[in-house]
């Protein structure tokens, strides 16, 4: 799967990755497989996100190309999240319900949060903010990019089917408004002074 996202060709085993879960997640104790999958499912994503993605994103020198290995990897995870959860279907069908753990894709989304939004959050926010800054005074801004940026704000709250839109409130909307006051208000007292 990793492969599959960092772009080499998709395996033809996909069929057979699927069989070969649900084998392991319904034989009998002592071969029933079903938890040590589901710790292991959780474990490639970290391995993963802290090994390729967020180095990935943190190598970028400047602001647009942070941004957009951002969004893309962003994109990346959810399409990961999105295969990952129909291999393990299984799992989420029985074994997470009675359990009352938390869902496959949940755990792909919380995963992506805490190893690399925590880390880029404020460097990804204030690149944003510049940008928009930016477009207010007249120049040219990749809004596409903008666009991409901010939903992955909107939608990494996203849990038990519910939108959450705290971390867009919190990490995003806050700062921005309150940049947005500062600069309504130094452009203000700078016509004073004129």
């Amino acid at each position: 799967m990793v492969n599959i996202i960092e772009g080499l060709p998709e395996s033809p085993m996909d069929g057979t990755i699927h069989a070969t879960i649900y084998t392991m997640c319904t034989e009998r104790d002592p071969f029933d497989y079903s938890k040590d999958l589901y710790e292991r499912y959780q474990g490639v994503y970290n391995d993963y996100l802290s090994c390729r993605v967020l180095p990935a994103i943190q190598q970028k020198q400047d602001d647009v190309s942070m941004l957009q290995e951002f969004a893309k990897r962003w994109a990346n995870h959810k399409v990961m999240v999105s295969k990952l959860c129909r291999f393990f279907d299984y799992l989420e069908r029985y074994y997470i319900p009675r359990r009352q753990l938390p869902s496959l894709k949940d755990i792909g989304f919380s995963c992506f949060r805490e190893i690399v939004y925590e880390k880029m959050k404020v460097r990804v926010r204030d690149a944003v903010i510049v940008m928009i800054n930016r477009e207010r005074e007249g120049n040219e801004i990749d809004r596409a990019l903008v666009k991409s940026v901010l939903e992955v704000f909107v939608e990494i709250g996203n849990e038990n089917g519910k939108d959450n839109l705290d971390y867009h409130v919190n990490d995003f909307k806050t700062a921005f408004l309150s940049d947005s006051a500062s600069s309504m208000l130094g452009k203000l007292l700078m016509g004073l002074r004129l």
